[in-house]
């Protein structure tokens, strides 16, 4: 079954975050999700190889998540502890100004379809979710290939638009300020 347009399932669970120079552990949970838009991003487990590079990659587009609204979650199988630890250690993640969330239990990783039981570890997920705690876009591949994050930064802008604007789409290659289409019976076989 198919996630989108669904509710994101009541979940708690916490996060170390690093803003301002002051790490601090927090509370996440799915309120935490509504009122604003939310990005979760999941990876396998902190301390490996290609996830601090996505990391980073969200890192240097955090300001523009932020100007449209949207805040980023981290998430790893990891306690928040390795995340406190790993955002001290590691350049790329270091950077991170947004919650690096934990799941250990697997709570999350099982809610969102992308654990793997036999590793205990997650795939690479990317979720966008409403300011109703709605999931809109979903993203799940293998482990070995990392994501560009400017296609998510795409897609929220995309899914903000539609939300904003009923009635419109945003066509294949779509960028905030773009031509969208308005669904007809006129445009059946014309495109």
């Amino acid at each position: 079954m198919s996630l989108i347009n669904t509710q994101v399932q009541p979940f708690k669970t916490e996060a170390f975050v690093n803003r301002g120079g002051k790490g601090e552990f927090i509370t996440v949970t799915n309120e935490s999700l509504k009122g604003k838009w939310s990005v979760l991003i999941f990876m396998p487990a902190a301390f490996t190889f290609n996830c601090p590079t996505e990391i980073e990659d969200a890192a240097n587009s955090y300001e523009e998540f932020q100007k449209a609204g949207a805040e980023v979650y981290i998430v790893t199988t990891d306690t928040h502890f390795s995340h406190k630890v790993w955002h001290e250690t590691s350049d790329a993640v270091g950077k991170a100004k947004f919650p690096l969330v934990g799941d250990p239990t697997h709570q999350l990783t099982n809610a969102f379809g992308v654990h793997i039981p036999e590793e205990g570890l997650a795939l690479r997920g990317t979720f966008i979710i409403n300011p109703e705690g709605q999931i809109k876009t979903a993203e799940i591949h293998s482990n070995e290939i990392a994501r560009d994050v400017s296609e998510t930064v795409r897609k929220l802008k995309a899914a903000q638009f539609t939300a904003a604007n009923p009635g419109q789409v945003c066509p294949a290659k779509w960028k905030e300020g773009a031509k969208t289409l308005t669904p007809s019976l006129d445009l059946v076989g014309k495109i």
